[in-house]
């Protein structure tokens, strides 16, 4: 017997509907499949409803029966959309800084269980501006930032640009770039880069 979390790993590719679907493709019964594989048509059945997840060696006979590799059970699962919800009171809070740094803000990550993703989306909460700027960093790619609340200035290159609510700015990240609240009110954005 399966574990919850291995059968749940192994429901996502969907062995059972792309059998099916290679089946009634070729016209075949279960009855013919089961004398062209050896294998019974109830276990075939299983398989088919998910009841059941073959061995390699099992996959490996009805892949040879449609002449396809293993590969088209596992790798045509990627060709779904990449999705994934994250709940709010899912997102983890992290401060992007050091032991002992200064940080300029606070993030939450919006899309970390999605996989292949193509795009990094985060939930920004800036802190109060200090008496030092804090240093500017670098990251490969792009990066777009929306203002949802308040006032931010963007140091890009060493020049400053205030950013009111609702004021976006997209730029290229591997140049230097810094973040500093503007004034007292609370201040968060949007902030998607390149993966």
């Amino acid at each position: 017997m399966l574990s919850p979390t291995l059968t749940e790993g192994l429901e996502r590719y969907e062995i059972g509907p792309k059998l099916r679907a290679l089946r009634l493709r070729k016209k075949m019964g279960l009855v013919q499949l089961g004398k062209h594989t050896g294998l019974s048509p109830a276990l075939l059945s299983k398989v088919e409803r998910g009841r059941l997840f073959p061995t390699l060696p099992t996959l490996l006979r009805i892949s040879l029966v449609f002449g396809v590799g293993l590969e088209h059970f596992f790798s045509e699962a990627r060709e779904k959309p990449v999705m994934a919800v994250v709940r709010r009171s899912d997102r983890v809070r992290l401060p992007q800084r050091g032991e002992g740094e200064r940080s300029a803000y606070a993030f939450e990550c919006l899309d970390y269980p999605a996989t292949e993703r193509k795009l990094n989306g985060y939930f920004v909460e800036f802190e109060p501006a200090e008496k030092e700027p804090f240093e500017p960093h670098v990251h490969p790619g792009a990066e777009v930032l929306y203002v949802l609340r308040g006032k931010l200035t963007v140091n890009y290159e060493g020049e400053d640009h205030l950013l009111n609510e609702g004021d976006s700015m997209y730029f290229d990240s591997s140049r230097p770039h810094s973040y500093t609240r503007h004034g007292n009110m609370p201040c968060s954005a949007v902030v998607v880069t390149t993966a």
